[in-house]
C-alpha cells in the first residue's frame, strides 16, 4: 500500500494529542495524530495538509480525503479547541466542501490570536481518521517547530 505524506497545515510547536484539553482527541478517539500550537504573530493561512476532496468543512474544522494507492485516509484539521462556539466569527473559508485540493493549498485564514483573547485554546489537532497509531511516523516530535506546508507525519 502507497503511504501519504501530512504536511503541517499551520506554523508552530507540535506538541502531544495527550497534551490538548480536549478528552476526544487527548484519548485519540477519533484517531492518533499531532497538535500543533500556532504562532500567535500575522494573520493564520491554513494549509492542506494533504491532496484530495473536502469532505467535510466548518469554519473551524475540515476533513480532506486522500487516496493512496487502492486506499484512502482522511486528515482532520480542528483550528482550535471549543471554537465551534464561535459559529465560524473570525474564519474565512477559502474552499468549500466537495472541493479537489493540493496539498500546500490555502483552505482558510483565521487569527489564533484572536481566539486565545477570547478565552480559547488555539493548539490545532491534526488527526488521521480511523487509522492506528502504528501506521503514523511523526517527521516532528513534540516540542520540535514547524512551518505551515513541512512534512509533519507519515502515514503507510
Amino acid at each position: 500500500m502507497a503511504g501519504v505524506t501530512i504536511l503541517a497545515p499551520v506554523r508552530g510547536t507540535v506538541a502531544l494529542l495527550a497534551d490538548v484539553d480536549d478528552p476526544v482527541f487527548a484519548g485519540e478517539l477519533v484517531g492518533p495524530g499531532v497538535a500543533i500550537k500556532p504562532d500567535q504573530e500575522g494573520s493564520g493561512t491554513v494549509l492542506a495538509p494533504v491532496t484530495g476532496r473536502v469532505v467535510k468543512l466548518h469554519p473551524h474544522a475540515f476533513v480532506i480525503e486522500a487516496q493512496a494507492g487502492a486506499a484512502s485516509v482522511a486528515v482532520l484539521v480542528h483550528l482550535g479547541i471549543d471554537t465551534v462556539q464561535l459559529g465560524g466569527e473570525g474564519f474565512a473559508l477559502r474552499v468549500a466542501e466537495g472541493d479537489e485540493v493540493v496539498a500546500g493549498q490555502p483552505l482558510v485564514a483565521w487569527d489564533p490570536a484572536a481566539v486565545e483573547r477570547g478565552g480559547r485554546s488555539s493548539v490545532c489537532p491534526v488527526v488521521v481518521l480511523e487509522a492506528t497509531p502504528e501506521s503514523l511516523t511523526r517527521r516532528v516530535e513534540r516540542g520540535g517547530r514547524v512551518d505551515a506546508g513541512e512534512p509533519l507525519l507519515d502515514w503507510s
